[in-house]
């Protein structure tokens, strides 16, 4: 009885071959796995800590005060991370007005999501590090290539870090914000997307530092990261949500992939965000010619979130670091004859030997690896690629 196997050379041969060139429509949705890939100064732990990381910070960092509060909370929905804390801790200020949970009424539970807000504003406000890294390396492949169609980055992150790599390699980018004095949200601007294809597209799923509400409860950008109260949308209520930007942008996201013939890859992001899973679900489902790569940190047995999508839709293809998930069969890796004699440096890209010694493995499930993978999908080749028979020519 034969076992189905997956070569990644046959796939890594095609994706190269696709980012490589201007003609594809390519997006990238970015989680907090991005920054996490990212070493800080000290050069131990991340620049940035993913979402599990954050929340223990925050959490401690608001022990002296508010630890009995937010113990009750944890206790009541475990597992729960910070942004799902941050959601009830404002549903909470917003209709238990003078009575007392958990020893705080509504306007001291307001003080706690202010609180919240301000130890992830201080956590996740960094800079990006000088020379190389995998933003910069991101964004050197963004602006090597005259493009058909412009990239658009969607990101669930609150940090400016991309936002930094963008202007440092003075590359032209549209947040939906536009203004000197105080810029504000244009959604007409983000639906009709029509900028110049060589302006990035960055679309800040979840909020960003540096958004914040004025005195007409306008959602405004104010040019540095000390606003911080409008990191995560849950707190707006329905009816600003509807011209506030978060609609506008899950908007975005929902036409980009209706849209025919165009690649999302997912990189650093878990598929644990619902809403964001639900939305690539249903728009999979919808528009058959769209494509959904996922690059997958772990082994396929602990992404339990995307296999899910990845086994119920065909269009969806889930790359961990033991298996894969390509056209709903899931599939351990194998690789096999190297395309040409020259491949061998292009595949330890992205299949290497653990340091551990363990078997070879999958590795553009890390941030900053794929980020590598990219940057050199740049370089010219002088030899043509052997797939399946058929010569490609980069």
């Amino acid at each position: 009885m034969s076992v189905s196997v997956h070569n990644p050379d046959q796939y890594m041969v095609s994706l190269r071959q696709i980012i490589g060139q201007g003609r594809k429509r390519i997006g990238l949705l970015v989680g907090a796995g991005g920054p996490a890939s990212i070493p800080n100064s000290g050069g131990t732990g991340a620049l940035i800590p993913a979402v599990a990381e954050l929340t223990e910070q925050v959490l401690v960092a608001l022990a002296p005060k508010y630890e009995s509060v937010l113990t009750q909370i944890v206790t009541i929905y475990p597992g729960s991370n910070i942004e799902m804390i941050l959601s009830r801790v404002r549903s909470l200020s917003e209709v238990i007005g003078s009575t007392v949970v958990a020893g705080l009424d509504g306007r001291g539970y307001a003080g706690l999501a202010h609180a919240i807000c301000d130890e992830i504003g201080k956590i996740v406000n960094r800079q990006l590090p000088n020379g190389p890294n995998a933003y910069i390396d991101f964004v050197n492949w963004i602006g090597g290539t005259d493009r058909d169609h412009p990239v658009e980055i969607f990101t669930t992150n609150y940090d400016l870090l991309f936002e930094q790599a963008l202007e440092r390699n003075r590359i032209s980018y549209f947040d939906g914000f536009t203004g000197a004095s105080e810029p504000f949200f244009d959604p007409s601007t983000v639906w009709s997307n029509d900028l110049p294809s060589r302006w990035v597209r960055l679309w800040k799923l979840h909020g960003s530092l540096g958004w914040e509400a004025n005195s007409r409860g306008e959602v405004v950008r104010r040019g540095g990261a000390t606003a911080t109260h409008l990191v995560y949308p849950e707190h707006v209520k329905y009816n600003q949500t509807q011209k506030a930007p978060y609609s506008a942008l899950f908007e975005r996201l929902r036409r980009f992939l209706t849209t025919p013939d165009t690649l999302l890859i997912a990189t650093g992001f878990s598929f644990s965000d619902a809403h964001i899973s639900a939305l690539i679900e249903e728009c999979l489902s919808a528009n058959p010619s769209a494509s959904v790569f996922g690059f997958q940190f772990k082994q396929l047995s602990e992404e339990g979130y995307a296999r899910q999508i990845a086994s119920r839709r065909a269009n969806m293809s889930l790359y961990a670091r033991d298996q894969a998930v390509i056209n709903g069969l899931a599939a351990r890796w194998q690789v096999g004859d190297p395309p040409t004699r020259d491949w061998g440096p292009i595949r330890a890209t992205y299949w290497s030997t653990p340091t551990s010694g363990a078997s070879p493995e999958f590795v553009l499930g890390s941030f900053d690896q794929l980020a590598r993978f990219f940057a050199s999908s740049r370089s010219e080749q002088a030899f043509p690629i052997i797939l399946s028979g058929t010569a490609l020519t980069p």
